[in-house]
């Protein structure tokens, strides 16, 4: 099989770490705008992974996970207009420092549980809420100001966080995940900003229908990264 071969096989193309706006205060995108420019790119399905954290503004709303979960269904509704796939997400970060973890598998109940409960620190809440059904991962875990945790607190790394405006130090977070054997590791392009759509990909040979199943595939290990175009293979070590 050739390389084209294998690309046209894994043909779908996601986004597993967006911003929108005004959900995320340092995104400028608002939901709707970021279908539209992705979909342009070729992209058939994102997560928005707005922040979840004490100091967002939505805490500040009477209906704090109401008004957190605003710019996703305004996403959802374009989305389906568009023949995209949206799903949630959420970055979470807890009282204890600036880390940031990717949440996939989440949903408004699960919102609505955890919104009191960010004081609680990453290892109780990968204690409790750790389950087949959601994945727990460190978000750009070298990135200046991050502290990488004790891996038996964590799924899994996003080993390639490409947002052009930071430096994640990839190498180093893929040396860690092949020394710690990470059962999931994912690809995002931290998407904030107009003009740095389509740095990053997950290629996959099916579409994840929900979130649940979207999941399934990561924990199944079978999909491609992309960067700017070009392929590689995540869990390949020499």
């Amino acid at each position: 099989m050739s390389i084209q071969d294998l690309v046209n096989e894994y043909k779908y193309k996601i986004e597993l770490h967006a911003h929108t706006s005004p959900c995320s205060g340092c995104s400028e995108i608002p939901p709707e705008k970021i279908i539209e420019i992705l979909a342009a790119k070729g992209y058939h399905a994102v997560m928005i992974t707005n922040h979840f954290y004490p100091g967002g503004s939505f805490m500040k709303a009477e209906d704090p996970v109401g008004e957190y979960l605003r710019d996703f269904y305004a996403a959802k509704e374009a989305g389906e207009k568009a023949g995209m796939k949206v799903y949630m997400g959420a970055e979470y970060r807890f009282s204890e420092n600036s880390n940031d973890y990717l949440v996939i598998g989440v949903n408004e109940a699960f919102l609505r549980e955890t919104v009191t409960r960010l004081d609680m620190g990453i290892d109780a809440f990968y204690k409790e809420y750790h389950r087949d059904s959601l994945l727990i991962l460190q978000a750009h875990p070298f990135r200046n100001g991050m502290t990488p945790v004790d891996p038996a607190s964590l799924d899994g790394v996003e080993s390639m966080n490409l947002h052009p405006h930071h430096n994640s130090r990839v190498s180093v977070t893929s040396s860690y995940q092949k020394e710690h054997n990470f059962p999931v590791v994912t690809i995002g392009s931290d998407l904030h900003h107009w003009g740095h759509e389509g740095h990053a990909a997950t290629r996959t040979k099916i579409l994840p229908e929900n979130e649940a199943a979207l999941v399934s595939l990561l924990r199944s290990r079978d999909y491609l990264f992309e960067i700017g175009g070009a392929v590689m293979f995540p869990y390949l070590y020499f």
